[in-house]
């Protein structure tokens, strides 16, 4: 007679948070920060068409990193359970706090009982109106909600760049300054990242009701100059303009479509 195989409940939960951690850690890293007039989220995203970061609702964005078919179905299912709300009850029912303890909840449930984990992190943000103050929520793989109120730093190197970003961050900052600080971040020393490289949006309190816009390549490359890599050039020249009445589905990114961002 054989003997049942077990494994200690300790020795599993552990396998399943490495073997999250590193997929996640393949992909290419995110940045959300605070600046004057809202929030701006700044992604090394080459994919033209797979987006990082979308629209939720009005003043509401979700970004992911990981494998995109299991955050884009999470993105999904919060558009989904936003406009329920929203149509339900009240527009101005509809909260990023709620959203993220959502998320947090059905990864957490994933995590603990199922074979496989989600190989992602996720971020939920809020613009705040009538003095309340922007939203940053985190969520990781395994439930876990980490509400930020500067920056947020998922996927990739982490840690590392989160230590760019805390060594110069300013709320005070407008949008070029704000968009050429992330984008330094992101890149390190020893890199450079061009307009082709990233996808940017952003929640401005100067967009109305739908706060969420997206920043196109070319006017990434009018901010950065021509060739779109020079991110020294001195901070509040030049000016980004945002792209006006754009939904989800408006391009910004770019990478080769048989490479889905991660």
């Amino acid at each position: 007679m054989t003997m049942p195989f077990y494994v200690a409940p300790e020795q599993v939960m552990k396998d399943r948070a490495e073997y999250a951690q590193k997929g996640i850690a393949r992909g290419r890293s995110l940045i959300a920060t605070v600046y004057a007039d809202g929030v701006l989220i700044v992604a090394e995203n080459p994919s033209r068409s797979l987006h990082k970061i979308s629209e939720i609702y009005d003043r509401i964005a979700f970004a992911g990193v990981g494998k995109y078919n299991e955050y884009d179905q999470l993105r999904v299912a919060g558009v989904r359970h936003a406009d329920t709300k929203g149509f339900a009850f009240s527009r101005e029912d509809v909260d990023a706090r709620s959203l993220a303890n959502l998320y947090a909840q059905f990864l957490g449930n994933v995590f603990t009982h199922e074979m496989k984990p989600l190989e992602v992190e996720i971020l939920v943000a809020e613009l705040g109106t009538a003095g309340r103050n922007d939203q940053l929520y985190h969520i990781a793989y395994e439930g876990t909600i980490t509400d930020e109120d500067r920056f947020a730093v998922l996927g990739g190197d982490a840690e590392t760049i989160t230590e760019r970003v805390a060594a110069d961050w300013r709320a005070d900052r407008d949008l070029l300054t704000a968009i050429r600080a992330a984008v330094s971040a992101l890149a390190g020393p020893g890199r450079t990242l061009g307009p082709g490289d990233l996808e940017v949006a952003l929640l401005s309190r100067a967009n109305g009701r739908r706060a969420f816009r997206r920043v196109t390549n070319g006017e990434l490359e009018a901010a950065f100059g021509v060739g779109g890599g020079d991110t020294s050039a001195p901070a509040g020249e030049g000016t980004v303009r945002t792209s006006g009445g754009e939904d989800d589905q408006a391009a910004v990114s770019d990478t080769s479509p048989e490479e889905p961002p991660s």
